[in-house]
Order: C-alpha cells, then sequence, then structure tokens
C-alpha cells in the first residue's frame, strides 16, 4: 500500500493539472468547481477526493508490482 499511496502523490500534480485544463479548455468547468466537485466539498475534501481516486487507481498498479516474476 505504501507505494500505492507514493505512486498516487506523485502522479497527483501532474495528472491532475491535465484532467482540469482538459475539463476548463473542453466543458468550461472553472478549476474551483473541478476539485471541489461542483462546490459540493471544499477545497481541502476536494483534494483529499482526488488524491483518493489516484490512490485507488495506483493500487492494483503497485499489487502487481510485487507480483513474483
Amino acid at each position: 500500500m505504501a507505494m500505492a499511496a507514493i505512486v498516487a502523490t506523485l502522479l497527483y500534480l501532474p495528472v491532475g493539472a491535465i484532467l482540469a485544463l482538459s475539463a476548463f479548455a473542453v466543458l468550461g468547468i472553472s478549476l474551483d468547481a473541478f476539485l471541489t466537485f461542483g462546490r459540493a466539498l471544499n477545497g481541502f475534501q476536494g483534494l483529499l477526493a482526488w488524491w483518493t481516486l489516484g490512490f485507488l487507481a495506483a493500487l492494483p498498479y503497485a499489487a502487481g508490482a510485487r507480483l513474483p516474476k
């Protein structure tokens, strides 16, 4: 799980920036609305929710890296 946390943290900024800029350019969603899920969460909760989504995406990668070859 530590590896998944490291991967999620390292990819958080670049992937988040690409997603936010794409959402703004294509859909016209502001950064604040994107980060806070349409202002349903505050800023801290939004950051935590996005990190958790990144962690869940990195978890299978981390689990696969531990398998013997």
